[in-house]
This record gives C-alpha cells, sequence and structure tokens, in this order.
C-alpha cells in the first residue's frame, strides 16, 4: 500500500489533469483508492500552487519594473523651480546631493556623480547659497527650471536672526571660536531700536570674509579655517527694506549695539514668492509626487511677485534684506558701535 501511494504521488507532480484522474481511478481498484486519492491531491495542488508562486512571482517583477519606469518617466518631466527647507549642518551644495539621491533612488534610477562635465540625466540646481549653519527656504530648480535660478538671486529674501550679546568669534557665527568677551548690561532695548535705521535703505556691504562666497572656486571660509590669507570683497550695495527687533531677552537679541555680539541662530524665511511656512518643502516631502504637487503650487507664483520697490514687511517682526547670502550676520565696529551690514 505504501508502494502504490508514493508511487501514486511521484506520478501525480508531472501527469496532466487527465493522467492524473487515470492514476487515481487505477488506484481504486488496487484497494488504495483512498490513500491514493489524499496522495493525487496533495501532489496536484503542490504542483498547482508551485506553477502559481512562479507566474505571481513574474508578475510582480515585471509590475515593479513598469513602476519604476513610470517613477523614472516622470522624475525627469519634472520642470520648473519650488522650494525645501534646509536644516542647521548641512551645505546647501550637499543638501542637494541628498535630494538628489533620494529621487533617483525611489525611480529605481543609478546615482549620479558630481562631475558637472558629465552629462547629468536629472538637473538639479539652487538659486542662492545658505550657510551650513543657516536654516530655512532654499529655492531649488529641477530639469528646465535650473535656467530660471539667476533671476532668484536678486529676488528680496527675508530673515529672522538670533544673536548673543557679549561675544564675538572669529567667524561672527556660533560656529567659530570666541576672540572677545565684553559686558552687555549697559545696552536696552531702545538702545537697539534707535540704532536700527542706520542699517535700513540703500547701502554699502563688506561681504564677511567667513561666507560662502568664493575665490578662485573656493569659498572664502574654507580658505579661512586652512590659515590662509584672504582679502575682503569689495562693499556692493544691499538694500534693506526693513529692521525691526523682534526679541530682547539679554543676551539674546536679534541685532548687535554697543558690544561685541555672535549670531546664534539665521533662518531665511521667505525667498521671491517662497515663504518657509507655506512653500519649503521638508524632508518627507522630498518625493516625485511631493515635488510634483510642490511644482503646480509654486510655479504660478513666479510671475505675481510683486516688484521689490513696493515691498512692505507684512509682519514688523520679520526682516527684509536683499542679498545673496547671510547679510545680517557681519558684524562690524564703527565710532563704537557694533552693527549689522
Amino acid at each position: 500500500m505504501m508502494a502504490a501511494c508514493k508511487a501514486v504521488a511521484v506520478s501525480a507532480t508531472v501527469a496532466t489533469a487527465t493522467e492524473r484522474s487515470e492514476e487515481a481511478a487505477k488506484a481504486s481498484t488496487t484497494g488504495t483508492a483512498a490513500s491514493a486519492a489524499a496522495s493525487a491531491k496533495v501532489a496536484v495542488q503542490s504542483a498547482v500552487g508551485k506553477t502559481a508562486t512562479g507566474a505571481s512571482a513574474t508578475a510582480m517583477a515585471g509590475a515593479a519594473g513598469a513602476s519604476r519606469s513610470a517613477a523614472a518617466a516622470k522624475l525627469l518631466s519634472l520642470s520648473g523651480v519650488f522650494a525645501v527647507y534646509k536644516p542647521k549642518g548641512p551645505t546647501s551644495a550637499e543638501l542637494l546631493n541628498q535630494l538628489k539621491e533620494k529621487l533617483l533612488a525611489e525611480a529605481g534610477m543609478p546615482p549620479q556623480d558630481g562631475n558637472k562635465r558629465k552629462k547629468q540625466a536629472l538637473k538639479i540646481g539652487h538659486g542662492g547659497t545658505l550657510d551650513s549653519a543657516a536654516t530655512g527656504v532654499l529655492v531649488v530648480g529641477i530639469g528646465k527650471g535650473t535656467k530660471m535660478l539667476t533671476s532668484m538671486l536678486s529676488g528680496s529674501k527675508k530673515y529672522i536672526a538670533t544673536g548673543e550679546l557679549g561675544k564675538a568669534t572669529d567667524t561672527l557665527d556660533s560656529t567659530g571660536k570666541i576672540t572677545e568677551e565684553k559686558p552687555y548690561d549697559q545696552i536696552k532695548q531702545e538702545d537697539i531700536e534707535g540704532i536700527l535705521q542706520k542699517f535700513t535703505g540703500n547701502i554699502m556691504q563688506v561681504p564677511p570674509l567667513y561666507s560662502a562666497l568664493k575665490k578662485d572656486g573656493q569659498r572664502l571660509s574654507t580658505l579661512m579655517k586652512k590659515g590662509e590669507v584672504v582679502e575682503a570683497k569689495p562693499a556692493r550695495p544691499v538694500t534693506v527694506y526693513s529692521l525691526s527687533l523682534q526679541k530682547f531677552q539679554p543676551p539674546l537679541f536679534t541685532l548687535e549695539l554697543s558690544s561685541c555680539a555672535t549670531v546664534q541662530e539665521l533662518t531665511r524665511t521667505k525667498q521671491g514668492p517662497f515663504t518657509l511656512e507655506e512653500h519649503a518643502l521638508r524632508e518627507d516631502k522630498w518625493t516625485i509626487d511631493g515635488i510634483a504637487q510642490s511644482l503646480e503650487h509654486c510655479m504660478p507664483l513666479l510671475s505675481v511677485e510683486p516688484s521689490v520697490k513696493k515691498l512692505k514687511t507684512e509682519d514688523s517682526k520679520v526682516q527684509a534684506v536683499s542679498s545673496e547670502d547671510k547679510t545680517i550676520s557681519q558684524v562690524k565696529e564703527k565710532d563704537g558701535v557694533i552693527g549689522t551690514s
């Protein structure tokens, strides 16, 4: 009986449906019908299961491949300008590389090297550098939108800065070494408010040496950290539309006066028509669909941004500054007064 069961089971794994029925019928004439039928049923189910599993795996692989192809096609079709949120830490370029890597991975495309001379399948760029210690709105162009980024450099910008009185650093921000400490008890809120007008309107600004500006292709800040002698860039015209004191809780403040000071926090809250609250995509939204939706939302804004000549500060606590980099972080001493430039 056991031999008959095994024979039927082995036969059932390779036989056609008709042959399986015939084997079951033969088994019934030898007195092993129940056992043979059970074995045949198991064998048939196993064979069918294996076939179904293989077909399912093939179908799933095909569907995954088609999905990746569709995602890649959608990614490469994206074109325009949008905004992302830059946290403290990475440089603007590093953040852009993170964004690109994430999008390419989602689309199932191979990573791209950083060689600018090679033609890149996915074109991404940013329009206005933020230092690594700064946060906020970073405007990004994708596809043909990279050609629109130059116009963003000259657009209006808004920042909120928090500084600390009584300390000065070699980098002018919290990342540097303390070079000087002075008392600040004599500084009152009205002192700061009274000095702000000297730093509004059309002024000439000498960019800080520790900045994202470049010399011979290298950042000034990088050259300074290497110990190289770097000459200050010539003063350039900057228009500051509004400056106001947001908070005064000594030693923390938003502007500097009659002491040494260091910028602790710098956040770009607006660039062109893009605002931090409404348009800057957080990392969890760095997806192909997320950016497609953002482009649909953001692109119409580019044609309706008000002229910078008509720009007014919606919130008296927000600072509007037109400049390429962190214009409110440089501290200069003149006539015993230290202020932003």
